[in-house]
């Protein structure tokens, strides 16, 4: 009985070592075939949506540049929008009003 437990714990060893082999095979067909470059193709084409912009989060920008002694270009920027107030400013508007914002103080 005792050849017959070795035997059959060497099969068992052996398809232990098949599958890992099998599974290192995958994985290497998988790094080089030509299906995972279309793939990798097509993943940066998925955009994920950006976060919308808050209030908060421009108010938090422009107080910074504020802050930083450029509280008239601030001012200057909110009339461009149409506002004296950043809350009177139209939220489709955040994003164009941030890069403008990004832009101060950087000139000097």
């Amino acid at each position: 009985m005792s050849k017959m437990a070795g035997m059959q714990e060497t099969i068992e060893e052996l398809r232990t070592a098949a599958a890992s082999i099998n599974a290192a095979a995958d994985w290497l067909y998988q790094q080089f075939s030509g299906d995972d470059e279309a793939q990798a193709t097509e993943a940066p084409a998925k955009e994920e949506p950006k976060p919308e912009l808050k209030l908060e989060d421009v108010r938090a920008v422009l107080a910074e540049k504020s802050r930083a002694g450029h509280t008239a270009e601030v001012r200057a920027l909110l009339k461009k929008y149409g506002a004296a107030k950043l809350s009177k400013i139209d939220p489709a508007n955040y994003e164009a009003l941030l890069k403008d914002a990004e832009v101060i103080g950087n000139g000097s």
